[in-house]
């Protein structure tokens, strides 16, 4: 990668900290409490390493095969994988194998598989539930009223880690609707909580409702073009 890009995302990565930082005064959140998960997906190696030499260290990649590609290629870096695509019940091996977190289980039947093939030797896989808190036929997650029980099953389950919850709402610009979507997957979290479940993490907001989330509670920020600048076309 030349060395205007590395410095572009250099740039990209200190101003995101620097948001992620004032969203964090502006609302009441501990210094540090909400960190960035640098989306990666269609981003070439060097563009991660670049990101990483500045100390990013949590990428998210979509898609199984190119996050296979890069995680050999970047095999000597201390990063940390975290699958944030859709899952099928039989593409569930290479994440149970290869990441160490993931954030779309919507179906006890992807994390039953999940924690079969988690090697014994690996520790558990960090998980998070993901919740469709807009009720858009488009998009994956478990419906809120049925999230508690999915939550209950998955942290039984052996070799993986019930760390929390996720969602992608529906994209609008309204602040106030923007938190309410959030609000909604809090006030499950804690209700889980409060039943004694473990859970630590709030994996929403994106570019576009970074504030929104962190005003209510995310501990997990997950944005891309931000940070790489725009991504590549898809080839062919």
């Amino acid at each position: 990668m030349e060395a205007t890009a590395s410095m572009d995302i250099a740039d990209r990565l200190a101003a995101v900290r620097e948001r992620i930082a004032t969203a964090e005064r502006d609302y009441g959140r501990s210094p540090g409490s909400v960190q960035l998960l640098a989306v990666s997906k269609r981003q070439p190696v060097a563009a991660i390493r670049a990101a990483q030499a500045q100390g990013q260290q949590a990428f998210g990649e979509n898609y199984l095969q190119e996050a296979a590609d890069k995680r050999e290629a970047l095999a000597d870096a201390p990063i940390e994988w975290h699958f944030i695509g859709a899952l099928q019940s039989n593409k569930t091996r290479p994440v149970a194998e290869g990441f160490d977190w993931v954030h779309t289980i919507d179906r006890l039947k992807i994390a039953r598989r999940l924690s079969q093939q988690r090697p014994p030797a690996m520790p558990p896989l960090n998980c998070c539930i993901q919740v469709n808190v807009s009720g858009e036929a488009s998009k994956a997650g478990v419906e809120p009223a049925d999230a508690a029980e999915l939550a209950r099953s998955v942290a039984e389950l052996p070799g993986l880690a019930l760390r929390g919850l996720m969602t992608l709402p529906e994209a609008v610009m309204d602040f106030a609707a923007q938190r309410a979507a959030f609000a909604q997957l809090r006030a499950i979290q804690q209700a889980l909580i409060a039943e004694g479940l473990a859970l630590d993490t709030l994996s929403m907001g994106m570019s576009n409702d970074l504030e929104a989330a962190v005003a209510e509670g995310s501990t997990l920020v997950r944005l891309g073009t931000a940070v790489f600048g725009p991504r590549p076309e898809k080839t062919p």
